[in-house]
């Protein structure tokens, strides 16, 4: 049975590699980049944890966690359907300001690492995406049984297409390392949602 101390050093650990298994991916990141982010012997790390494969699943999870609480906390902010979706490119035109974001989004940074090297995150990673595919097309459904974007707007192309925008626009600024692109395709994405508006 695990102790409470047991847990909060597992969180912890969670915690502090967060954002470096985010930036150096999982290849990248050594047992000894996980000591030095935690201070804490590779004794502990693995009392706590059975690999590296362990804790980067639990940082997958932790990361993916942050942003969607952080997405869904600013979608419940709005009851208006168009608003709540103007939220996605709001938020990732500002990624800058969000900790958890600046060192690129983990979905990116996972998929494309994982895609054919760690089944185990692949399968994470696609069911994040699965996750946040869904959520997308019952926010269109929703507007459209209140009447707030149009009948005849398909919830899954959209959801696609939001997506890919999103996560294609990310690519880019981290690549080019400037704001042009991303901008320009979240500002495409602004028209593309108001346009759904009924």
């Amino acid at each position: 049975m695990k102790t409470q101390k047991s847990e909060n050093t597992k969180q912890l650990i969670i915690e502090k590699t967060s954002t470096v298994f985010n930036v150096k991916g999982f290849a990248g990141t050594s047992i000894n980049d996980v000591m030095s982010a935690t201070g804490l012997s590779k004794g502990c790390i693995y009392g706590n944890f059975e690999n590296k494969d362990e804790i980067a699943l639990s940082v997958f999870d932790y990361n993916f966690g942050k942003v969607t609480q952080h997405m869904k906390e600013r979608i419940l902010a709005s009851e208006d359907s168009i608003e709540r979706l103007l939220v996605y490119p709001h938020t990732y035109k500002n990624y800058f300001r969000y900790p958890y974001l600046q060192a690129g989004c983990p979905i990116l940074n996972t998929a494309t690492e994982a895609d054919d090297t760690h089944p185990s995150l692949q399968k994470r990673v696609q069911k994040a995406l699965d996750f946040w595919k869904t959520s997308l097309e019952n926010q269109i459904k929703r507007g459209i049984k209140r009447n707030e974007i149009k009948v005849d707007t398909d919830p899954t192309e959209i959801a696609v297409v939001m997506i890919s925008m999103i996560e294609g626009a990310f690519m880019q600024a981290k690549v080019n390392k400037r704001m042009t692109e991303l901008n320009i395709a979240m500002s495409f994405l602004e028209r593309l949602i108001r346009n759904l508006k009924v």
